[in-house]
This record gives C-alpha cells, sequence and structure tokens, in this order.
C-alpha cells in the first residue's frame, strides 16, 4: 500500500483538503498540533466560566460556495442560521436596516439604502456614483485596480468624508481586515461586486447557531470511515525532503511518510519547516517571511439583562465595527460578542481597558446600556488573524501547486487563505485553497481528477447586462 497523503494543520484549508481527498478515495493522515481543529476558526473552554467560546465571530455569505459544500460534506448546514437583514446603529432612532428587496440587481438594496437614515443625501449620492462605476467596471475593470488601494477608488469617485467614515470603511475593514486607505482596491471591489450587487442572495449572512468547533466534530469520522487519519497533538516539525521530493513529516512523534504532503498552516509557521535546500527548490517558499499580518480583537461580553434586540448591529464610525447577539448561555447570562478588525492599535491595551473602550461603543450604540456594566467579560487577541491584504500582496501569495513555468515540487501542495485563491483572507478563501490543494495532489497520485472548486454564484440577468 502507498504512503497516504499528509496534511500539515488542521484549520479549515486542511479539513477542506482532507475530507475532498477522502470523498476521492485516497488515504490521508491529518495532522495537527493543538487538541482541536479549526485553527482561528474555532472555540475554546473559557477557565474563568467553563464556557465555550469562539475565538471570534466569524461570518459566512451565500457567496461562500466552496466553504458551503464543505458544512453540506460535514453535515452541518443546519446549524447555519440565515440573516438577509443588517442592523446599523443610528442612535438616538432605531437602527437602519439593509435588506434585499424585490428590485433585481444590482438595484435590490435601492430601496432600503436610500430610507437609512444615518447617511445624509450627498453621502447616499457619492455611495450610489460609486456602486455604479463599480458595476460597470466589471472584473477587467477590477483588475485596473490590483494594486492600488481602494482608499484612492473612494477619492477617484469622490465620496464624501461621511460616506467613508460610516459606510465603506465599516465594511472594508470587517472584510479585508485592513482599511480602505490600505487594502488592495482589486479584493474591496470584489467584496461588493461579488458579495453585494451581482445577485439578492450572495449578500445573505449566515451565522453558526453551534459553537464553531462543534462545525468540525464529524471530520474525524468522516476520515476514519474512508481509511484515513486524524491526529491531534502531533506537532510537526519539518518536511523531509530528498532532493527531488517530499518524502514525509517529521513530527514529535516520529516520521509520517507519505506520498504527498499538503503544507496548511501560516507562511510563517511553513517557513520553519522547510530547510533552506527545500525552499531553493521550490519558488513558492521564498517569500514566506514577507507576508503582513493584521490582527482582530473579539471581546465576549456577559450581562445580566438583555441588551439587544436584534441578532447583530454594525457600528458605523466607530472603533468597534459590529455586536453579536450570542443568546443566553448556561448560566443565564446575556452574552453579547463585540469584533474589532484590524485592531492595531487594541493589542498593547489590557483586557480591563479594552473593555472600557468597548463598553464606550455599547453604550453609544445601544442607548439602554449606559450605566450598564458586564457581569463578567473575556477579551481575546488573533495578532496574526489574517494577511494584510494590501497593495502587492499578490506579488506574494503561492499557489496551491508548484509553478508550472518555474519549477517547484510536485508532490507538495500549500493551502490556506494566504495562498493565491482569488478571495481576501476569509473562511471561503481557505476553504477554496484547500480543495485546489486536494485537487492539485489527487492528480499527482494519479487518481481521478477532482472537480475543483465549487462555481460561483452567477449574477442576475440584469447585473450580468450591466456589466458584473
Amino acid at each position: 500500500m502507498k504512503p497516504p497523503i499528509a496534511i500539515v494543520g488542521g484549520g479549515l484549508a486542511g479539513i477542506a483538503a482532507a475530507i475532498r481527498l477522502v470523498d476521492a478515495g485516497e488515504r490521508v493522515v491529518l495532522l495537527e498540533s493543538r487538541k482541536k481543529l479549526g485553527g482561528r476558526a474555532t472555540s475554546f473552554v473559557d477557565p474563568r466560566s467553563g464556557e465555550m467560546l469562539d475565538n471570534c465571530q466569524h461570518v459566512l455569505m451565500g457567496s461562500c460556495t466552496n466553504l458551503l459544500d464543505l458544512y453540506d460534506r460535514l453535515g452541518v448546514l443546519g446549524s447555519v442560521q440565515w440573516h438577509p437583514r443588517v442592523w446599523w446603529a443610528n442612535p438616538p432612532y432605531e437602527p437602519d436596516v439593509m435588506m434585499p428587496g424585490r428590485l433585481p440587481a444590482p438595484g435590490h438594496f435601492s430601496i432600503s439604502f436610500l430610507r437609512m437614515k444615518f447617511l445624509g443625501v450627498a453621502d447616499k449620492r457619492s455611495i450610489a456614483r460609486a456602486m455604479w462605476r463599480l458595476i460597470r467596471l466589471g472584473r477587467e475593470g477590477r483588475e485596473r485596480w490590483r494594486g492600488k488601494s481602494f482608499g484612492e477608488f473612494l477619492t477617484d469617485t469622490k465620496q464624501t468624508r461621511a460616506a467613508r467614515e460610516l459606510f465603506w470603511e465599516p465594511v472594508i475593514t470587517s472584510a479585508c481586515n485592513v482599511s480602505c486607505d490600505r487594502a488592495d482596491a482589486f479584493y474591496a471591489m470584489y467584496v461588493f461586486q461579488q458579495g453585494f450587487l451581482q445577485d439578492s442572495w450572495s449578500p445573505v449572512m449566515g451565522l453558526s447557531s453551534v459553537p464553531l468547533l462543534s462545525l468540525y466534530d464529524p471530520a474525524e469520522e468522516i476520515l476514519r470511515t474512508g481509511g484515513g487519519e486524524l491526529r491531534v497533538g502531533v506537532s510537526a516539525l519539518a518536511l523531509a525532503f530528498d532532493g527531488r521530493r517530499v518524502t514525509g513529516v517529521v513530527t514529535d512523534e516520529g516520521m509520517v511518510e507519505s506520498s504527498s504532503v499538503i503544507a496548511a498552516v501560516p507562511p510563517d509557521r511553513l517557513a520553519k519547516l522547510c530547510s533552506d535546500t527545500l525552499r531553493a527548490a521550490d519558488i513558492r517558499l521564498r517569500r514566506l517571511e514577507e507576508i503582513q499580518f493584521s490582527p482582530i480583537l473579539g471581546v465576549h461580553l456577559f450581562f445580566d439583562q438583555p441588551i439587544m434586540q436584534t441578532p447583530h448591529i454594525v457600528l458605523p464610525g466607530r472603533a468597534t465595527q459590529w455586536l453579536f447577539d450570542k443568546g443566553v448561555d448556561s448560566q443565564g447570562r446575556y452574552h453579547i460578542h463585540a469584533v474589532i478588525s484590524a485592531a492595531d492599535e487594541w493589542m498593547e491595551l489590557d483586557e480591563a481597558d479594552i473593555v472600557v473602550k468597548v463598553m464606550d461603543d455599547v453604550q453609544w450604540a445601544l442607548p439602554n446600556t449606559r450605566g450598564l456594566d458586564p457581569v463578567a467579560f473575556r477579551a481575546v487577541k488573533e495578532k496574526r488573524a489574517t494577511f494584510a491584504c494590501t497593495p502587492g500582496i499578490d506579488d506574494l501569495r503561492p499557489s496551491a501547486v508548484r509553478d508550472g513555468i518555474r519549477g517547484g515540487i510536485d508532490n507538495l501542495l500549500l493551502a490556506g487563505d494566504w495562498c493565491d485563491t482569488g478571495w481576501p483572507a476569509t473562511m471561503e478563501g481557505a476553504v477554496r485553497s484547500g480543495y485546489l490543494a486536494a485537487d492539485g495532489c489527487s492528480a499527482f497520485n494519479g487518481a481521478t481528477k477532482i472537480r475543483g472548486l465549487i462555481p460561483d454564484v452567477p449574477p442576475a440577468g440584469l447585473a450580468r447586462m450591466l456589466g458584473l
């Protein structure tokens, strides 16, 4: 029997590659250094309370076709709750609501957008002007903006200051984990073209109704039934390389021989697994240290009374971008999760100071909470949450398979949202990378080629006619 395919890393990319390969009849060994799966999109038991908490709130959209496919393979789609409405705070008034209406895409948000009160008439006109430009640009026009900042596009379309601060910044900072002035325009445009404008299903937001870790529980049984193996708590130390091919993974429990290796770990971690000889032999491995990261801060707040009347809310113009209502925990406390993307300025703050700042935003967005303090809290810092989606990042993002022109190692595949997926740093990007790696790995091993990525949601007829 030939050696199995070794996958290093049990995050979403590694899980996606493993499940896809097992479904194709391949034998897989999935190695994860932690005692649990999920990578950054997972949960932990809070030692203070014993409650299971997510590292950070993760969101999927209707446009996340490959992530939805993975959830379907895991049998957990029923744990996703869909939210076509998005609430935007507008104190002291009731929150504004953005939702698809009866008009065909790309005009499906027009009615609710015009009714939003936190933006003025001039702000809405400038946003509409930029949206029309995005529609007419299409993919070809988006390509011409690759390598420039989205802030340049906003200046070019004469956005008002309020439009930038209250509308564009919350969306792009949440989606790309960098500000508009730092975000590569290609990816920021993609967020709006693919995720908001082209059809009415893609922008619908999905939230897990269970802890993220629970979504991955079926993975071990799927691997075992398919003749594979999941090994948690096993640390990879190095990738074994004989000068021509990768022969396995050296771990703290010994050598795992393999026919191919999928490295589904962050770039800085991958750099430590590769010898100088291996890095010299594969062009994809030579600039791993140049990839920069951006942090995310998640703050869990617990109250002795309900404080939110909506399942989530956007905080335009505030440092905290989102609040999510997580329901009532096992102790009867009302659980709110605050999310701060691109949280560079927060990383050096201690937990008490973080809670003070977040509560200032909470009390602004929800005036009924003024004078109310949380009975408990927990701040979770992800200092290297995602790669920084800044201009020039495409020069650093490697492909899953070897470079067909400049060469590389055939049986070494790469996966992770930081790889070249065409998406910013998202769960969908991670799954896409895993599927691409599984496809290339299966083809190299002589098996039937996997069908590739799940097709994107097609644009609606009118949107397609207009250029999307």
